[in-house]
């Protein structure tokens, strides 16, 4: 039967308070994640909910088609809400554990009476009484939006909330930041509890991650130019990345607890809501739970290099990863290359939108210019963060014709090669089952016709190869200790020898 992988690279936009719409996108996701683990027959097929569904329609396609599809998600970006969302699903795909206690946790805890900060709670009804009328008189004209977007049954409820909301202090974030860190320690230690199962990725798979934040005070990055032949700029983007061989037995967690706390925090600071988030929050966070940070100072050695160089990680203010990137494509598109593969994959990049309805809050249709206000909070707010993504569709478009074009070449070459390949080896009858003797004795047999065959042609394809060992040599000992980045270079500099020398040494290396 043939046999495909479905690989989905998820883009979850930052949304401000929509956080539990995206839970339930995901959270559809994940179900499917698990639906396809199923019918591949590593665990009991389900037989309710919408998981159930997912099974069915796969083993109708398999049924019908003849296709086994599997669907992985394997690559995760996302922003402000979405990049809470993001981690969430990151941590459940590579443990195995449960996103079900989410659901509850958002609907209870995620609410604004308990998000907002113990000092910034109105301390009665009478404060700022003459607020009160304002709040109600513009929360109960026609048209509002408390009127076009909540159900009637819970329009009061909203009403006394929002009242409460605007009622607290002000020019203050109303909203804890140490509280919300301690919601999502919540959330991962409910996952944590939660029945586990296996992983969503197969033993050895890459998983990577992206959410995104924006460093309030940035960091000055050095360009090399012409004239002048330095320039320094202010660099105010941060990508917090993880990168994690799925584990063959469940609950192996993706990273440290606490870094996946950071991440979710720093990407949801929305500025004005939360406070901008510091490092020690979260070292008072560990201390409330007696337990040690180890990982500390690799993480922020990794996320912020310039920061832990210079040693001003303490002053450090992150908030929302949607004031810059609030759709980052990038990092995602920049892990496609060198993704193993043992059978078809189908590759699609999927984004989560939570208002698709809305394009950038302008109407274009509009005659009239904009106002002054309107272009100052515009400049400010929605239109930074509605930057198109027609850059990366152009990009994925542009890498995926190329891969058309290679296909279309290696289908053109296929009979060539079948033919080359059963001339140079010959009909083997019983001894043609691959073990890795054989593999080694074919490979050299391939490697003398391709050398013969390429003539002066093999230099040039075999300094193109060390070019290209040198470039993934320099991104693996990057910010490595000078002792590994020694050792690297020389042994750079001895298979330069080997490969330039003559032939016999370079198939050592090939």
């Amino acid at each position: 039967m043939r046999q495909k992988e479905l690989r989905i690279a998820l883009v979850c936009y930052g949304g401000i308070s929509l956080a539990v719409y995206m839970h339930g996108v995901t959270k559809e996701l994940w179900k499917l994640l698990k639906a396809s683990r199923a019918i591949t027959g590593r665990s009991e097929l389900p037989t309710s909910g919408t998981e159930a569904v997912y099974a069915r329609l796969l083993d109708l396609i398999q049924r019908e088609h003849g296709l086994r599809l599997r669907v992985l998600s394997d690559i995760i970006a996302g922003a402000s809400a979405g990049g809470i969302n993001s981690v969430f699903l990151a941590q459940a795909i590579h443990s195995g554990q449960s996103l079900e206690p989410l659901t509850d946790l958002w609907l209870k805890e995620a609410d604004v009476d308990e998000l907002l900060d113990p000092d910034a709670r109105p301390l009665s009804r009478a404060t700022k009484f003459w607020a009160a009328p304002i709040v109600s008189f513009i929360l109960s004209r026609p048209g509002n939006v408390v009127s076009q977007s909540v159900a009637p049954e819970t329009r009061t409820e909203v009403r006394e909330k929002l009242s409460r909301l605007i009622r607290s202090r002000w020019f203050e974030a109303p909203f804890g930041g140490l509280g919300f860190s301690r919601m999502l320690h919540d959330a991962f230690a409910a996952m944590q509890a939660a029945p586990l199962e296996s992983p969503l990725l197969p033993p050895g798979h890459p998983l990577d991650l992206f959410v995104t934040a924006t460093d309030f005070k940035g960091h000055l990055e050095t360009l090399h130019l012409n004239s002048p032949p330095l320039v320094q700029e202010s660099e105010h983007r941060i990508s917090l990345s993880f990168r994690s061989l799925a584990p063959a037995a469940p609950g192996q967690s993706l990273a440290s607890l606490y870094e996946l706390v950071f991440a979710a925090r720093a990407t949801a600071s929305f500025p004005g809501a939360f406070p901008a988030l510091q490092i020690s929050e979260i070292d008072t966070l560990a201390r409330e739970h007696g337990e040690a940070w180890d990982t500390r100072e690799a993480f922020f050695k990794r996320v912020m290099p310039e920061h832990h160089q210079r040693k001003d990680l303490e002053g450090v203010a992150l908030i929302d990863g949607s004031v810059l990137v609030n759709a980052p494509f990038e990092d995602a598109i920049g892990v496609l290359r060198d993704r193993p593969a043992l059978r078809e994959v189908d590759r699609r990049f999927v984004y989560i939108d939570p208002r698709p309805d809305r394009i950038g809050g302008i109407k274009r249709s509009d005659a009239l210019a904009p106002g002054f206000f309107s272009v100052i909070f515009g400049s400010l707010s929605s239109i930074p963060r509605e930057q198109p993504i027609r850059d990366n569709l152009e990009a994925l478009e542009r890498q995926s014709n190329e891969m058309a074009t290679l296909r279309a070449v290696v289908r053109a070459v296929q009979p060539e090669v079948e033919e080359t390949v059963e001339r140079l080896f010959g009909r083997t009858l019983f001894l043609d089952r691959p073990t890795s003797n054989r593999l080694a004795v074919w490979r050299a047999i391939a490697q003398d016709a391709a050398c013969v065959q390429a003539g002066f042609a093999y230099h040039g394809y075999a300094h193109v190869k060390l070019a290209g060992i040198i470039g993934s040599l320099a991104r693996l000992i990057h910010g490595a200790s000078p002792d590994i980045e020694f050792a690297s270079i020389v042994s750079i500099f001895l298979l330069y020898k080997m490969i330039t020398t003559n032939y016999e040494s370079a198939q050592l290396f090939s």
